[in-house]
Formats: C-alpha cells, structure tokens, sequence
C-alpha cells in the first residue's frame, strides 16, 4: 500500500490546503490520474497520483490545511 503525500509545489511552500477531492474512497487509481486539488500562497495545482491501485482512505478532509 502506497502513502499520497502532497508533494512541495514551490520553493517557498510550507502548507497548502486540500481543497477539494476528485477521488472517491474505493476509486481506482492510475498512474498520473489527478486525486485531488491543492491550494497554496499563490496557485491552485493538481495533485497526481504516482502509483496504481485502490484508494482506501480519506485521511485529510476537504479545507484542512497540510
């Protein structure tokens, strides 16, 4: 089972906030499929999924900063 973390977007970030999930728990996931929308200081970026496989769980809850 692989961990999604979200990766450093800039330079200068130290949080950004989950806005808004595109993946569902129990979704497939594939390689390079966006999961999620990430806000920081500046942009909002996709988050893509670097492996394959099945999303268990949802740990962070739309609007929570990470």
């Amino acid at each position: 089972m692989a961990d999604v973390l979200m990766p450093r977007l800039s330079d200068t970030m130290a949080e950004g906030v989950l806005s808004h999930w595109l993946k569902k728990q129990g979704d497939p996931v594939r390689k390079g499929d966006v999961i999620a929308e990430i806000e920081t200081d500046k942009a909002t970026m996709e988050l893509e999924a670097y492996d394959e496989g099945v999303l268990e769980r949802l740990l962070v809850p739309e609007g929570a900063t990470v």
